[in-house]
């Protein structure tokens, strides 16, 4: 029975009557999935579950109530079994759909399609009663080593940023909480409850906090889910300046921080972090942080701040109950399918060797086990009991309706003796056939929690046999299911390469709706496929030592490595084929000068040159043609996604807020628009960017750093204001003239001392201490403030 207290939002009332031990029950978890009810108070409980892309809800765990020691295992059980063993891991679940996963309905690029996934998770969770779904995970893709790559959107926090806000906003609207994930770098699964990611903090401010920011900023999410590693040190779930002096202070976070589960290690800690809510149950942490409120080494305010969120989350949820939601599964269906057609990315077409013409007469050998038992998803918490699930070969027999002869080969074996047998066998078959369409897959067992993967190669044999196949038949055409990028010795040897990463239930029928032509393919890639697996960034200090992983290439993460380090990628960032042809023209911009707080649109003509009609991905980037700064050469800060018919041209216009130009200046602590000449270039992807245009960042002061006792001259005589501060004090302090000061300064400045050594040195002149500090202090105030104006 709910209160009246409770129904009437008195929050802060309810706290205040609680005992220790009922502020440590609202405050830790009740099971696996549920918040802690307090009968005495008249305070329900509310339901939360995984996962990022389909709703995963055990019977058992949430309907049974199992509890303590059963959950724990049922938890560790899960993260240690692969995606086809779901029901053995979880027990008895109840059916959802398996949309895309994430690194394959993020080649989308489509912002208002996840919106639409979004309202459709949204609905799924309202039908079987779950308030809150654990999603979703925006990390960057940071190696597509990663053992939950699959779940993640990007290697760009803009992609990450976007992607996220569109489910955040569609599952939110259908009063269905969402909880963005995993805050932060968490990157890795190797020791993933310990490791110390090590990151200098340029890169953390700009690429592995910046899609957290813009999705809180853009969707303001119910909950934000701590991670499981350390952070410089400290563990995420008890980072204070992670969780409430960034996400609070800083962005304006009014919501839950939930820990991942058990990823708390000191209770007391955690709540004094800002850690609102321990997921899941465990009676350890529970007694720690009802000794630390009644001995009082944590306050009770503090405690009482975070009760109040949960209570109001918990209220949101139970109001926002649409118990008699219906869901279509087939629609929803048919959602997943055209998601998948929309993410599906070309990566190579060689002789208009697709799409296939069903009505061709031709002989078309299938080849792969995973064209009849297709791979669609990674393994771990995420895991979705799919509702159907599309048969590849099935989908394009119905397509091929008579007109295509297909006939089927296994090609492969993990058993090496069977595998030399079949690969002779679909060899033979190939000699006959007019095209071979090849399905191959990652090494199964390492795409989920719990282990990174340990190569860049397909399953075991595999290659072998796309390069035996290539070589009897050159129209062979690759698909591939793979959580990230993977590597390809058989590129030049193929006619064609299809990228499906996982891509859910409906897999078979979008990917037959790409090959046959039903739906021209318009995906585009998130990340940057390596040539070999020593060109990943960072890969010469992965996965770090002695528990602690030093992320070494900063802020140069993705194709930002590959474009300062010169290095040619197997494709680019950003990359992606048709069926089509669209050329780029006529790029005009609306301001010349770019100032903090200003927006800046670039308008240019896209025409649909080819004779499909096609949806093109426009991505604008920026570059700096001189920069003090070690800086990427470019950086994605738009995108969209245009259809046009067959000759049809359109202007486009993508819009830029200035400040997101900014970088992060570690002296200041503060964001800061470098002054000096970029170009604002669009184009087809990172690296084919036809169209620029040059404009000119304002800022009057910024470009200088700031300065200490110790700074040598050359770096405060550079700087006009810092110049003439130091001038004035040599004129006050030594009553000289200031043509005189001036030349002082000037004799100075090929000094490698600090400036007030040099004086001593050079003019036997010593300044007092205070005068020093208090002048220094001036400047950097007098340049900050210059670059508030």
């Amino acid at each position: 029975m709910r209160s009246e207290r409770f129904e009437n939002g008195d929050f802060i009332s309810l706290v205040h009557a609680m005992t220790p031990a009922e502020l440590g029950d609202i405050l830790s978890g009740h099971g696996m999935w549920k918040t802690e009810a307090n009968e005495r108070l008249g305070i329900p409980r509310m339901v939360m579950t995984d996962g990022t892309y389909g709703v995963r809800y055990s019977i058992q765990q949430i309907d049974q109530d199992e509890k303590g020691g059963q959950d724990f295992a049922g938890f560790l059980n899960v993260v240690n079994q692969r995606a086809k063993d779901v029901e053995v891991a979880w027990g008895t679940m109840k059916p959802a759909t398996c949309f895309p996963n994430g690194s394959s309905f993020a080649c989308s690029w489509d912002s208002a399609l996840a919106q639409t996934l979004g309202d459709a998770l949204g609905k799924e969770c309202q039908q079987m009663g779950v308030h809150l779904l654990l999603g979703p995970g925006i990390n960057i893709r940071r190696t597509p080593l990663g053992g939950r790559s699959y779940e993640y959107y990007s290697e760009d926090p803009l992609i990450s940023g976007e992607i996220a806000s569109g489910v955040i906003n569609g599952l939110q609207q259908r009063g269905v909480g969402a909880s963005l994930k995993h805050f932060a770098c968490n990157n890795s699964e190797i020791e993933r409850t310990s490791m110390d990611s090590v990151v200098d903090e340029r890169a953390l401010r700009e690429i592995y906090l910046r899609g957290f920011e813009r999705a809180i900023k853009q969707a303001q999410p119910w909950t934000v889910m701590s991670s499981y590693n350390r952070l410089n040190g400290i563990q995420t779930a008890e980072h204070r300046w992670l969780l409430t002096d960034v996400l609070r202070h800083e962005w304006g976070f009014k919501g839950v921080v939930v820990a991942d589960w058990h990823g708390v290690k000191d209770r007391p800690q955690s709540l004094l972090a800002g850690n609102d809510l321990d997921m899941p149950e465990s009676e350890t942490r529970k007694a720690a942080l009802v000794a630390a409120i009644e001995e009082q080494r944590v306050p009770r305010a503090e405690a009482e701040t975070s009760a109040v969120r949960v209570l109001e989350m918990v209220h949101r949820a139970l109001h926002s109950e649409q118990r008699a939601t219906q869901v279509d599964h087939a629609e929803h269906h048919l959602l997943a399918r055209r998601m998948v057609a929309e993410s599906i990315v070309l990566l190579k077409n060689d002789h208009q060797a697709l799409p296939l013409d069903g009505r061709s007469g031709e002989r078309l050998l299938v080849v792969g086990s995973g064209a009849k038992t297709p791979v669609i998803q990674g393994s771990g918490c995420a895991t979705t009991l799919p509702t159907r699930v599309d048969i590849p070969w099935d989908e394009m027999e119905k397509l091929a309706a008579g007109g295509v002869t297909l006939s089927w080969c296994q090609g492969d074996s993990l058993d090496q003796q069977q595998a030399v047998a079949l690969r002779d066998e679909a060899c033979a078959a190939a000699r006959e056939a007019d095209r071979v369409i090849v399905f191959a897959n990652s090494e199964d067992g390492y795409d989920g929690e719990g282990s990174d993967r340990r190569t860049l190669n397909l399953q075991a044999g595999q290659d072998a046999l796309i390069s035996a196949l290539a070589a009897v038949n050159n129209k062979v055409i690759v698909v591939l299911a793979n959580p990230d990028a993977v590597v390809m010795p058989w590129l030049n040897e193929v006619a064609a390469v299809v990228e499906t990463f996982y891509a859910g239930q409906a897999m078979g029928g979008g990917l037959a709706d790409v090959l046959f032509g039903v739906v021209n393919p318009s995906g585009k890639l998130t990340v940057t496929f390596p040539q070999q697996i020593e060109d990943i960034p960072g890969w010469h200090s992965y996965p770090g030592e002695n528990g602690r992983h030093l992320y070494s290439e900063g802020v140069f993460v993705g194709y930002r490595w590959y474009d300062v380090r010169g290095i040619a990628p197997l494709f680019p960032f950003g990359f992606g084929l048709s069926y089509t042809c669209f050329a780029y023209s006529d790029i005009a911009v609306d301001r010349d000068n770019l100032k903090t707080g200003d927006n800046v649109t670039v308008s240019f003509t896209l025409t649909n040159t080819g004779e499909r009609s096609g949806k093109e991905v426009c991505q604008l980037y920026s570059r700096y043609l001189h920069s003090r700064q070690k800086r990427p050469l470019q950086e994605l800060r738009a995108f969209s996604k245009v259809e046009l018919q067959p000759g049809e041209s359109r202007r486009i216009s993508l819009t830029v807020p200035v400040d997101d130009l900014r970088y992060y200046d570690t002296a200041r602590q503060q964001w800061i628009l470098e002054e000096g000449a970029m170009q604002l270039c669009v184009g087809p992807h990172s690296r084919d960017l036809p169209l620029q245009a040059n404009v000119t960042a304002l800022n009057k002061v910024a470009r200088y750093r700031l300065i200490a006792r110790d700074t040598q001259p050359v770096f405060i005589l550079e700087n006009p204001l810092a110049r003439s501060y130091f001038n004035r004090f040599l004129q006050q302090q030594l009553s000289i003239s200031q043509p005189d000061a001036e030349r002082m300064l000037e004799h100075c400045a090929n000094s490698f001392f600090g400036l007030f050594t040099t004086f001593d040195r050079r003019f036997r002149q010593r300044f007092d201490a205070a005068a020093m500090d208090a002048l220094v202090a001036q400047v950097n105030e007098a340049m900050l403030q210059a670059e508030q104006e």
